[in-house]
């Protein structure tokens, strides 16, 4: 029997194209219950007032506040720290014994579970550095925790970069700082954003680091300094779920709803900023 080539394309192709549909389809479904369920809860009120009456009436604005809070302290501390690790990496450590093991050992922590860290956190933040149960507390533990998904997308974006392009610089006397700042980093910048959209959706959405480092049960107030504890949506979520009784089930939706639209418009703009310098590429 004569081989087809263009028979086993379509078959491999109806196949990858299932395995689409199969995935798609559950999260299709997960968020179409949340909004038809969650949406009904929207309002101004339930996006701006405060808590009432133990969780059940009022509106989640200090856990919009302290989840905010929470995404930008994280991404103050490890953006700037692991675009750095991951430039080193690259472009100046030599490829060693070491550096493997470093690279080996970043990969594993992108495993290590969420509550391993806050339990790093509460150690080391809360407790010995006497933090306290702190919005800073609480982004120094999620930071640690997205470091690897940051370090390891901005070393796979830096090294796809072609190698001529710093060969062309330097030929011209351009010092390797120079090179990697105007030659390197402009073209892996969006690969580097996709390490940002990983980041921000594990930080936004995570319970357990938070639970021993900053989340408040209930707390209808807005923090006034980094030192205070918040209200986050993932533990507000978790917690109006399963400790309140008696809640509408439709405040529980709408809560998941607000959180799943924060990290959409964070994803959606930093998804923008990425194919905006994708078009700038030249190659």
């Amino acid at each position: 029997m004569k081989h087809n080539p263009y028979r086993t394309e379509k078959i491999a192709f109806s196949l990858l194209f299932l395995a689409t549909i199969v995935v798609l389809l559950p999260v299709i479904l997960i968020i179409g219950i949340i909004v038809q369920k969650g949406w009904p809860a929207i309002s101004w009120e339930f996006l701006t007032a405060m808590p009432e009456k133990g969780m059940r009436e009022g509106g989640i604005f200090p856990a919009i506040v302290g989840t905010l809070f929470l995404v930008l302290g994280t991404l103050t501390f490890a953006l700037p720290l692991g675009v750095m690790s991951a430039i080193f990496l690259v472009e100046y450590a030599k490829d060693n014994v070491l550096t493997r093991l470093v690279k080996l050992a970043i990969i594993n922590l992108a495993g290590v579970p969420s509550v391993v860290y806050g339990l790093f956190g509460l150690g080391i933040f809360v407790m010995f550095l006497k933090f306290g149960a702190s919005i800073l507390a609480g982004s120094l533990t999620l930071a640690i925790m997205v470091l690897p998904i940051i370090i390891t997308t901005t070393r796979e974006a830096l090294e796809s970069v072609p190698q001529s392009f710093r060969e062309v610089s330097l030929s011209l006397g351009v010092s390797k700082w120079q090179t990697i700042r105007y030659s390197v980093l402009p073209h892996a910048l969006p690969g580097i954003l996709t390490g940002i959209i990983l980041a921000v959706s594990r930080a936004a959405g995570e319970t357990a680091p938070i639970l021993f480092t900053v989340a408040a049960f209930y707390l209808p107030k807005l923090p006034d300094s980094i030192f205070d504890q918040v209200m986050a949506l993932p533990y507000h979520l978790y917690v109006i779920s399963t400790q309140v009784p008696n809640v509408d089930p439709k405040v529980r939706y709408g809560t998941a709803l607000v959180l799943l639209l924060i990290v959409l418009s964070m994803n959606f703009v930093a998804i923008v900023l990425r194919s905006k310098f994708r078009k700038k590429k030249k190659w």
